[in-house]
């Protein structure tokens, strides 16, 4: 007997276009609502940093936002606002994005903005501008990080797991005393090396017209220059390292465990294979570390598994959080043992059904609006360098079978590979808690 195989024949329609500069551009066309989604990509993260110069990728996605030659300080947000729009940015280890959705009719609006940001930025970048964002991203690492519980945790995975110089090994914000030390020279010539035209992803989504959108594409960008291609960051593998550990002292009530393993990157054959794998162990209460370890043992309060869509390598975690009086090693133990079992048997019929079907759901709800598919289009084409993935994606998850889950979790989930870091209460936290 086998799993039943979902399958779909949903397909979205979109266009490819190239300008001259470099720039690519995907149209895509849902006149279901009055919209239109800007979505600006640039092949930029925090791998691109070098050592002592962490954390420039994130600090450009504030001072962005921070007014360029022909737009004020304060212009972007308040024109995208004023016009009944929504905007934002964010920044991870491959890429860097920025999106506005808008009325249909003020498309030319955002395309303006984008534009004077990507060619006319630089004279923006002052002194006093570079010394306010560095605070902003100060205060943000204190409280996304440094304040909140267990928010260091996958920085010191990131640590163990990736030898010195590894352009995986530090965390997207950065380290703060390397944004202290940054000249704007060497902040210029980050902007001059990553965020040109033939850089980036231009996604037009939405209630447009394919011809018309594309015009206008051309007008905002078409004189922008292209700018030499900045080099590919060298990333070596981090297998044959062995086994990592690190702990953390944390103003927590219970202990956290956090499992990584490294697993096909987004590039590879078997990222989709992965992904199942992970939706096998942990999405849904009847999953297989859910189950077990919540329900039967009740080792754990919460337990999460999950694969990074990352360009260049794969990360594969399992984070655990140890119900009250239950200790960390314990449940540590309680999770290999599951894992064991799952490497020495391999899936039941039923787990497999279970896993392609919440994997097929996760690609719905990736996918259900404008928004998400334009931001969808942008990531396969930055990072695959090709944005049909789109429309590849449900009948890749469908064709995964149980035998390849079976012998990708041999593989994977090899201990002689893993990182482990443990977050463990403080002395305080456990004195209070008693």
């Amino acid at each position: 007997m086998s799993a039943s195989r979902p399958t779909t024949d949903l397909q979205f329609d979109f266009q490819v276009h190239r300008l001259d500069n470099g720039l690519q551009v995907i149209l895509h066309t849902d006149p279901s609502t009055p919209i239109v989604v800007t979505h600006l990509m640039y092949h930029v993260g925090s791998k691109n940093e070098r050592a002592g110069r962490t954390g420039f990728a994130h600090l450009f996605e504030h001072l962005l936002f921070q007014g360029s030659e022909h737009v004020a300080r304060d212009g972007h947000f308040r024109m995208i606002q004023d016009a009944g729009g929504t905007l934002n940015g964010t920044t991870w280890f491959d890429r860097t994005n920025y999106f506005e959705t808008l009325p249909a009719n003020e498309l030319d609006l955002s395309l303006w903005l984008e534009s004077d940001r990507m060619g006319f930025f630089k004279a923006g970048i002052t002194q006093e501008k570079l010394d306010n964002q560095r605070d902003v991203v100060k205060n943000e690492r204190r409280q996304s990080y440094e304040n909140r519980p267990y928010g260091l945790a996958f920085e010191t995975v990131l640590h163990e797991a990736y030898p010195e110089g590894h352009p995986y090994r530090h965390p997207t914000i950065g380290y703060m005393e390397d944004l202290d030390a940054a000249p704007l020279g060497d902040v210029h010539g980050f902007f001059d090396r990553h965020y040109g035209p033939n850089n980036a992803v231009l996604v037009l989504a939405g209630d447009i017209d394919p011809d018309r959108a594309l015009d206008r594409v051309e007008h905002w960008f078409g004189e922008i220059p292209a700018r030499p291609t900045p080099p590919s960051p060298v990333v070596p593998s981090a297998l044959r390292r062995g086994e990592a550990r690190g702990t953390i002292r944390d103003r927590v009530a219970v202990p956290r465990v956090y499992l990584m393993f490294h697993s096909p990157s987004f590039n590879d054959e078997a990222f989709e294979t992965a992904d199942v794998l992970t939706c096998l162990l942990s999405d849904g209460k009847s999953s297989r570390l859910y189950s077990s370890l919540v329900y039967d043992l009740q080792l754990a309060a919460d337990v999460q598994a999950f694969t990074w869509p990352i360009e260049s390598v794969g990360m594969l975690f399992v984070v655990a959080t140890a119900r009250p009086g239950v200790e960390a090693k314990a449940l540590e133990e309680g999770i290999h043992e599951r894992l064991a079992e799952l490497v020495a048997e391999g899936p039941t019929d039923a787990e497999m059904t279970g896993a392609l079907n919440r994997a097929r759901r996760q690609l719905v709800e990736q996918l259900n609006s404008v928004g998400a598919r334009a931001d969808a289009l942008a990531h396969a084409a930055t990072l695959r360098g090709d944005p049909g993935y789109v429309n590849e994606g449900f009948r890749r998850y469908a064709a995964v079978t149980s035998s390849e889950v079976h012998a990708l979790a041999g593989t994977v989930l090899d201990r002689s590979e893993l990182t482990t870091v443990t977050v463990l209460p403080d002395d305080d936290s456990t004195e209070e808690n008693a």
